[in-house]
């Protein structure tokens, strides 16, 4: 299943999607400021069949304002979205994609996050169906 996975934050939202096996993450270009129809108009583009939304929750597992921000985006997306949108914890994903990042990836450090989410959520998916 194709998914696309969003890092939204208050300027930019990061983004990348998977290939339809799972297996391939790709970032793609942040949507700058932050807008559930564009971030649609991506879904539909890239063929996305749901969307994840990181969920920034504390290291001691607290929600804050950026969580809150964040679940208000998917519930807006839901609304817009035939496809499923769910939210996802993004722990550490921000440090992940700053390490890449000086490593050498091209991308965004936004969309570097996003592909880093998506990586965490389909092994997790993956998990799942594994022990089903």
């Amino acid at each position: 299943m194709r998914v696309l996975a969003i890092d939204h934050g208050e300027a930019r939202a990061g983004a990348a999607v998977c290939d339809p096996s799972g297996t391939i993450v790709r970032p793609l270009e942040v949507i700058s400021p932050p807008d559930a129809a564009e971030v649609m108009r991506l879904a539909e583009a890239e063929g996305a069949e749901a969307i994840v939304v990181g969920l920034p929750v504390s290291l001691d597992g607290v929600e804050r304002e950026q969580a809150a921000a964040a679940r208000g985006f998917a519930a807006e997306l839901g609304e817009l979205a035939s496809i499923p949108v769910e939210t996802y914890d993004e722990r550490l994903t921000t440090r992940m994609a700053e390490r890449t990042a000086r490593s050498g990836a091209g991308a965004h450090p936004d969309s570097i996050a996003a592909a880093h989410l998506l990586e965490s959520y389909l092994q997790a998916r993956g998990r799942a169906v594994g022990e089903g």
